[in-house]
């Protein structure tokens, strides 16, 4: 998996000197909020040539950069912005639950480098400042809010227990706040700072200067400003709630981020750590990264597959449900592909490495989520754009409220309540943490299932999409011919039919003689060995089978001149005529067997429809879609498929006799009648086509081209997969759309009415913390996705 070094484009020298013009991911700490976030990205994105993109949630920037511009460069940057830099630690050094390690003393954000991995010791921090921060502040919360409580001098206990929450329990908000002033920038950590230190520095203002620290002073506790007398108003409640409010979203959020991620980081771990290889004739225990293409190695029952490979011998079932969702395991044998991280379930196998490290199946499963986690959607943009500004405004909003409350005669300690309420309660979080959330888990709950999204943007597309394009060979059918009838003359057994044309197509490498050999073995298990076998080019195949002259294929076979087969006569028995007729009207291909100058039956071979394509057309049906057919096949063949899996056969639902090139032309024509297209496609000839549709969902049992040129890939070969997939995304968009609904609203609400003077600081800290955690939370719901 790429998350090192493997992931610039191009490698990079110990100096960090590029060796050509890369990309480049960087691990960037200590930011707490979407505005962070909108200030790295600002100042990468004004060096020359650099294009950067930074992600709140992950905690990662994407960075485009020019041959002039180094990792060092990028990384000076950052810091000189006032945060913290770095490659992500290369998989070995990660710890198993996850973690890289990492700074107790960050100040907020508790993922990793990996996607939303946590780091053990910043969460243990954070959980920590938040357990002592609660124990202290709720007596003082408590004093503060039920005058029977309050004992004489109940004022100083107050400050004594309130003190160490605002000043070491809020120490990473002031230290982050601190940081971002040097570097004149104001954020999140700053309003909450500015926010607690100002409620305490009144308070100790009233103790030592004013009338609050005499003996029998009592306060009272109101859900809306006081305009009590300014020298007697406390606000260690204040303070002292709203520190451990904060705390405690933020280990809330970051236990919900952890969460989000759980998939992404699932994948990372199911790699096998250990394999047998053979060298030399000996088995040898070895590291699984150490392993080269072309190794031989043994996986036995119960253990993991390395790597990807072919195997060379034995035979077994392989159980794939971790890559692909699919709980039926799949029968392997010598020559079959098995995928690195699957699970041998039965016999030994011995497996020759094709794909190692970065190149495998699941390294660019892993690599397609964690790009996709990394992206923004375009609704996304405006948040952050909202972000970056944000916090300036809602200072000079505080200043303003401040100001109106003052100059309206609402007295001093009612402007002070409402200019707090307004710093507190303003947090961009939740617009930083509304897509990126969402993705996190979304695309890993699709990994989980077989589904790969490649990015934020393909999900706006699966929402405007009205028809689906449906290749026909690999993807509505197994892109494989299979024996589907056998209908014997008069006289004569089906299973002596089947059972010598089986046996002299066994010989033959043809895919419909394979097709007939299968199914006859299938029946019969062992077959008769032919003698004297002879390939008829373009007609078919001759030999003797058990001491008789018989000869399978085309129909031609009948008529003279065709190089040896005199004697057959000509013309066909009505039945076997009536079977071949209906054959071709059903676009199959009808295979005559002939033996003692007469034929004896006919078998009819097909290109076999999957067994859930019908249910998936109907899927998709239902999720709006208008299903179309489109194959190289002659129109009979296409129209049968069509009418077997739902698909009207009409010439607008079904586009037969296409060239390859020309699936592009096709997938044109639709857009120009105004549809939105998703196309879904197997082969190399499907790329340029999978390209040009709107949204392209590649069947990741075909070719890397064709997986390459789509939006969305599907890791099983079954085409309900695809309505999932649409399913998937839809619910995805649905969620972030539905997330940054709250957060907008929230704060376009809440801002009125804590400048209004309606809402306490302590009550807008409490609902400040929650709608980050709210944002997280709704996110984490697409875990229960099937």
């Amino acid at each position: 998996m790429s998350g090192t070094t493997d992931t610039i484009t191009s490698t990079t020298t110990a100096a960090g000197q590029p060796a050509a013009a890369s990309e480049v991911e960087l691990a960037v700490g200590g930011m707490t909020c979407a505005s962070c976030a909108a200030r790295v990205e600002k100042k990468l994105n004004r060096m020359d040539g650099v294009s950067a993109t930074v992600n709140f949630a992950t905690e990662k920037a994407r960075v485009s950069y020019p041959d002039g511009v180094t990792v060092d460069d990028l990384i000076a940057t950052v810091e000189r912005t006032g945060y913290t830099a770095a490659l992500p630690e290369p998989p070995a050094a990660r710890r198993p639950d996850g973690g890289t390690g990492g700074s107790a003393d960050s100040t907020g954000g508790a993922d990793g480098a990996d996607g939303g991995t946590d780091t053990g010791g910043e969460t243990d921090a954070l959980r920590q400042r938040f357990w002592i921060s609660l124990v202290l502040s709720a007596p003082v919360v408590l004093l503060s809010m039920i005058p029977a409580l309050q004992f004489d001098n109940w004022q100083w206990l107050s400050l004594t227990l309130a003190a160490p929450v605002v000043v070491w329990g809020a120490l990473p908000f002031h230290r982050a706040a601190w940081t971002n002033a040097r570097h004149g920038a104001a954020t999140m950590d700053t309003l909450v700072s500015l926010g607690t230190l100002a409620a305490f520095g009144w308070s100790l203002w009233a103790l030592f200067l004013g009338h609050a620290g005499m003996p029998g002073m009592r306060h009272g506790f109101e859900f809306t400003v006081s305009r009590t007398d300014a020298s007697s108003a406390l606000y260690l409640e204040v303070a002292a709630g709203v520190t451990t409010f904060i705390l405690l979203g933020r280990h809330l959020e970051a236990r919900s981020k952890r969460s989000a991620g759980a998939a992404l980081r699932a994948l990372l771990e199911l790699g096998a750590k250990e394999v047998t290889v053979l060298r030399g004739g000996r088995e040898e225990r070895v590291p699984a990264d150490s392993l080269a293409v072309g190794d031989h190695f043994v996986v036995r029952p119960g253990e993991k597959i390395a790597t990807d490979g072919t195997v060379v011998e034995g035979s077994s079932a392989v159980d794939t449900a971790m890559l692909t969702g699919e709980s039926v395991p799949v029968d392997v044998t010598a020559g079959d592909t098995v995928t690195g991280a699957t699970v041998n379930t039965s016999g030994r196998l011995v497996v020759a490495a094709t794909r190692v490290g970065a190149d495998t199946r699941l390294a660019r499963m892993a690599k397609l989520v964690e790009d996709a986690q990394s992206g923004k959607a375009e609704v996304q943009r405006l948040a952050d754009r909202v972000s970056a500004v944000f916090v300036p405004v809602v200072i000079l909003l505080a200043l303003g409220t401040l100001g109106f409350w003052l100059a309206t005669g609402g007295g001093a300690t009612a402007a002070f309540t409402a200019a707090v309420a307004v710093l507190i309660i303003a947090c961009p979080c939740a617009l930083g943490l509304a897509t990126p959330t969402a993705l996190l888990v979304g695309t890993g709950r699709g990994a989980q299932l077989g589904i790969l999204i490649k990015g934020p943007e393909v999900l706006e597309n699966t929402r405007r999409a009205d028809t689906v394009v449906l290749d026909k060979t690999g993807t509505v059918t197994t892109g494989r011919m299979e024996l589907r009838d056998v209908v014997a003359a008069e006289g004569t057994a089906e299973d002596e039919v089947l059972r010598l044309a089986g046996a002299l197509e066994h010989a033959s490498e043809h895919p419909i003689a394979q097709a007939i050999a299968a199914g006859a073995a299938e029946r019969f298990g062992t077959l008769p060995v032919p003698e004297g076998f002879a390939n008829l080019p373009g007609l078919g195949v001759r030999g003797t089978v058990e001491g008789r002259e018989v000869l399978v294929g085309r129909e031609q076979l009948l008529t003279g001149g065709t190089g040896g087969t005199g004697g057959v006569s000509p013309g066909l028995p009505r039945e076997l005529a009536g079977a071949r007729d209906a054959a071709q009207a059903a676009g199959r291909t009808a295979v005559l067997v002939v033996w003692d100058g007469a034929v004896r039956g006919v078998l009819t071979v097909a290109d076999a429809v999957k067994p859930t394509s019908a249910e998936a057309v109907g899927r998709l049906r239902a999720l709006g879609l208008t299903p179309v057919l489109l194959t190289g096949d002659n129109r009979a063949v296409a129209e049968a498929v069509a009418r077997e899996v739902g698909i009207d056969p009409s010439p607008e639902t079904v586009i037969a006799e296409v060239m390859p090139e020309d699936k592009v032309e096709a997938v044109k024509r639709l857009q120009a009648e105004g549809r939105t297209v998703a196309m879904v496609g197997d082969g190399v000839n499907d790329a340029a086509a999978l390209a040009q549709a709107d949204l392209g969902l590649a069947m990741g049992t075909g070719t890397d081209a064709a997986i390459e040129a789509g939006d969305l890939t599907l890791v099983r070969g079954d085409l309900r997969v695809a309505a999932d997939a649409i399913r998937l995304s839809r619910r995805t968009l649905g969620t972030i759309k539905g997330n940054l609904f709250w957060a907008f609203g929230y704060n376009v609400a809440a801002l009125p009415l804590a400048a209004a003077g309606l809402l306490n600081p302590m009550i807008a800290g409490a609902a400040m913390a929650f709608s980050s955690v709210f944002v997280v939370t709704n996110s984490l719901r697409l875990r229960t996705f099937h």
